[in-house]
């Protein structure tokens, strides 16, 4: 960090981020340095930030440029905040948020805000059949609710989404809406090796039109560093493990508040819960005595970095189908390498003893051990 004084400026997240690294509650790093003085200016120029409502739709050649021309005069350049995980980005962000002088805005899991839009799209659709083109009311509906649009962990995935983006943020721009994102992947990388990307090429171009961005990559790890020592697996499954995953949770997320967070799967949906920064947290009963599959247990693993799991019970040919649940949800947290925290009723190697199943559980047990180390807990997310 700059060891020259910053100029006065009131308010902002910049003042705050400066107290906590002289309380010693954060360490100095240049990187996060460099994006919360990029906040701190796009605070400044957002302050009282109320734009007008967009022109009357004008079809054709001359309602586009006159749209444009509306918008180039008063919408101020959003940031798109990228790095690796655990750099400190949703919590730049949300010092930014929290300080903005706006007051109509919106905080929201980028996951979550496009599901919205995927329901509020065909809610329209259905309810206005005359409708040929529900984007631009759509819209209309997005940006009365919300000039400013703060999104965590921006990333696409799926062709649906990446068809509609393009032309869903152009239209938020053209009416006035500034976007704060965070992510882990480029603009030129997002949606890199899927079938459809040349038609996902505009919205690209348009990101890094409209968000100036902003690369965190320092050294440290702080998503990382609040792993190091945490306990990953309680037993018994009792009141005191419910107590220390609770604390986990609030660890792991910062004390973020949890929302649910609804996940597509092949046309389903699956709701989790409570989540928040990345990290999930089900219990057993809900994700391994219900009909989930690989491809359910395949999206919670992309999604979130973290799964804390309560109450595992003795497993044995007597609850054989959650057993068999748990070892494919295991199997695929593991290939995705992701975290998991969890209270059970006995250690990994005592969970499943008895039975003829009870040898194909030695390699999830084994699986288990692994996922409890400090290499483990030090890989990266793959998504």
């Amino acid at each position: 960090m700059d060891s020259q004084p910053y100029p006065p400026r009131a308010g902002g997240p910049l003042p705050i981020y400066r107290s906590m690294v002289a309380n010693g509650s954060l360490a100095a790093d240049p990187s996060q340095a460099h994006a919360v003085d990029r906040l701190q200016d796009l605070w400044e120029r957002l302050r009282g930030y109320d734009p007008r409502p967009p022109a009357p739709e004008v079809p054709g050649f001359f309602g586009r440029v006159m749209r444009r021309r509306q918008t180039e005069e008063y919408v101020p350049t959003g940031l798109y905040l990228v790095g690796e995980v655990g750099r400190g980005k949703s919590m730049l962000m949300d010092l930014f948020f929290d300080t903005a002088e706006v007051r109509r805005k919106e905080r929201i899991h980028f996951h979550r805000f496009i599901q919205n839009v995927h329901a509020r799209f065909h809610a329209y659709k259905r309810a206005h059949p005359q409708i040929s083109d529900p984007i631009p009311p759509l819209a209309d509906q997005i940006a009365k609710a919300s000039a400013l649009l703060c999104f965590d962990e921006f990333q696409v995935n799926d062709i649906a989404d990446a068809m509609i983006l393009g032309r869903l943020f152009q239209a938020l721009f053209d009416r006035g809406v500034v976007v704060v994102t965070t992510s882990n992947t480029e603009p030129d990388n997002l949606f890199r090796g899927q079938p459809g990307r040349d038609a996902f090429l505009p919205f690209i171009a348009l990101i890094k039109q409209r968000l100036e961005l902003v690369e965190m990559n320092g050294a440290r790890d702080y998503r990382r560093e609040r792993m190091r020592g945490l306990r990953t697996w309680h037993v018994p499954a009792d009141a005191m493990a419910e107590r220390a995953l609770d604390e986990a949770f609030e660890r792991l997320t910062g004390g973020a508040t949890p929302e649910p967070v609804t996940l597509d799967v092949m046309g389903r949906t699956l709701t989790i819960a409570r989540a928040a920064d990345g990290v999930a947290r089900c219990d057993f009963d809900f994700l391994c005595n219900q009909a989930y599959g690989a491809g359910d247990y395949l999206a919670i693993a992309r999604t979130f970095h973290t799964l804390i799991l309560d109450r595992i019970p003795r497993l044995s040919p007597d609850n054989y189908d959650a057993a068999r649940r748990f070892i494919v949800l295991v199997d695929t947290l593991y290939d995705q390498r992701v975290k998991l925290i969890a209270s059970a009723e006995a250690q990994p190697d005592k969970l499943y003893q008895r039975g003829e199943n009870a040898k194909m559980f030695e390699r999830t047990a084994s699986r288990l051990d692994e996922m409890q180390s400090e290499d483990w807990l030090g890989l990266t997310h793959i998504k």
